[in-house]
């Protein structure tokens, strides 16, 4: 497994190198242009740089956080979630478990942040925590664990930075150049050393504007890459983990079969989502997402592990899947994991027997869970009324007693 882990960060860091290299590629041209020194585009885009990812190493996780608007939970607050996380936090070998967020929003995704094991979190939406089972649940739990395992997190982090620096300095120089920078083009050329010297000037400026033009292109292209390669073993990993891969397959379709949008996803971030939070509104999730494999390949592969949930049969589903195609975990990693059978589904809730009633009363069960989660979140008090009603009172209200419209009583507060 750490061959594999190994792997991967080996790619991840010579695809990060790519991408500091188109970074300063653009500083190059902007200080050429501008400052008439190329020495000092490098390093006005290396201080850059090494700010935001200084930033990011430190206090990355918590800004991702901040801009999911994930509200941290305790044990108390939502159980079921909390008993998953800890399962899978055993049955992947983690030190710590990641802390728990909830994202109150009712599309259905999940991502986990942290700089390493010991300082992870893993965050998921209401709207997810009440659309699946036990089972279901804990196969996106464990796939996102995976990605804290296998040290995806941090490295995401750092090239979602570099992604980040790559496209505001390639936004604010296209601008100065087009709208500012076109008319002092043939003043400052001119100054300098007569005709030649403003073909050359002329030159600079194409190439740099193509640059700056194609550099966050590319640079979105390498970390979409980086984001497609590490989805596959964090599927493998969470059949691996669950021993049922049929739990994170369920998950997938009613992920992908779901029409709502993540409205706090950004470009930056939607690699970190277990799939890419952006469709069209009203439409669900294409197979053709940017940021990660299509989800009805990745299904197909987890349903083709019938025999097994170990990496070995995750390979031999990938290869069938993809008619003989080179597997995609490394033999040596497969080799250090036995044999592993596939357990039966859970049945300890009502939902999960196949009847009707029963999937209603848990679909209904589900439901008052996470409306009271995010209730008890954002500060509300319940108060209840002699005649059996129950009334939520939102934070900052004022009045001493409300009134119940059913029965007509005043409750005092």
């Amino acid at each position: 497994m750490w061959e594999q882990i190994r792997s991967n960060q080996v790619r991840s860091v010579f695809l990060i190198a790519l991408i500091a290299g188109l970074l300063l590629a653009v500083g190059y041209f902007l200080g050429l242009y501008f400052f008439d020194s190329a020495v000092g585009g490098l390093v006005i885009a290396l201080i850059v740089w090494a700010i935001m990812s200084l930033v990011a190493y430190f206090q990355g996780d918590s800004i991702l956080l901040v801009m999911a608007k994930a509200k941290k939970i305790g044990p108390d607050d939502a159980p079921r979630l909390y008993n998953v996380v800890e399962e899978m936090k055993i049955a992947s070998g983690l030190e710590k478990v990641p802390d728990v967020y909830i994202i109150d929003d009712p599309a259905l995704n999940a991502f986990a942040t942290g700089r390493d094991p010991s300082k992870a979190s893993v965050a998921i939406t209401s709207g997810l925590l009440q659309k699946l089972n036990r089972d279901e649940l804990q196969g996106v739990i464990g796939h996102e664990i995976a990605h804290i395992k296998n040290r995806d997190v941090l490295l995401m982090a750092i090239t979602a930075v570099m992604l980040g620096t790559i496209v505001i300095l390639s936004w604010y120089a296209t601008r100065v150049l087009i709208f500012g920078g076109m008319a002092g083009s043939g003043r400052r050329s001119s100054s300098r050393s007569g005709g030649g010297g403003g073909g050359a000037q002329a030159i600079i400026l194409i190439v740099g504007l193509v640059l700056m033009i194609l550099a966050p292109i590319m640079a979105q292209l390498i970390y979409y890459a980086i984001s497609r390669k590490r989805e596959y073993l964090a599927d493998a990993s969470s059949a691996l983990y669950t021993r049922y891969p049929e739990g994170l397959a369920s998950a997938l379709e009613k992920i992908g079969g779901s029409t709502q949008q993540l409205k706090s996803a950004n470009q930056a971030t939607a690699p970190m989502y277990i799939i890419n939070p952006f469709r069209k509104e009203g439409m669900k999730a294409a197979d053709l997402t940017s940021t990660h494999p299509p989800i009805s390949e990745r299904v197909r592969i987890l349903r083709a592990m019938a025999g097994g949930a170990s990496f070995t049969d995750y390979n031999n589903a990938y290869r069938k899947v993809h008619s003989g195609k080179q597997a995609i975990i490394s033999q040596t990693a497969t080799a250090g994991i036995g044999a592993v059978g596939v357990r039966q589904a859970s049945l300890s809730a009502p939902g999960e027997l196949g009847l009707a009633s029963g999937k209603a009363a848990s679909k209904a069960a589900g439901t008052h869970e996470v409306s009271d989660l995010m209730l008890r979140l954002d500060k509300y008090r319940t108060v209840d009324c002699e005649c059996g009603a129950r009334w939520k009172i939102p934070p900052g209200f004022k009045d001493n007693n409300v009134l119940c419209t059913r029965c007509g009583r005043r409750i005092r507060l």
